[in-house]
């Protein structure tokens, strides 16, 4: 990890290397969701049908909510521990000092 990459400050770019590099699709809040298993689950398709590097739609990836904002899904067990700190992009991104710091699926993008 490169210190400009921390001293950048906590905006996280959504961009395809951080949605395939977000722990999201492990997280327990999400663990029991139906609505973020389908968005999984149809992903991987919706990645191939993109050109290199483009990114789908936010709303249709079920994480890297600290680049792209609160959770569509509503069916997420918000009372279950988050595993942001865990997240290669949270470290990457120094999101130690973000506002918020975890739970960017119920209180939006990192800022």
């Amino acid at each position: 990890m490169s210190n400009m990459s921390k001293s950048a400050g906590a905006k996280v770019p959504y961009i395809v290397s951080n949605i395939e590099r977000c722990m999201c699709s492990q997280c327990p809040v999400q663990a029991d969701s139906v609505c973020a298993q389908d968005k999984y689950s149809r992903l991987k398709n919706e990645m191939e049908s993109l050109g290199e590097g483009e990114a789908p739609e936010p709303h249709k990836v079920p994480g890297v909510y600290c680049s792209a904002g609160t959770a569509t899904c509503s069916d997420l067990d918000k009372n279950r521990d988050c595993i942001c700190k865990t997240c290669p992009v949270w470290e990457e991104h120094g999101l130690e000092n973000a506002n918020p710091i975890m739970y960017f699926c119920n209180s939006g993008r990192a800022t």
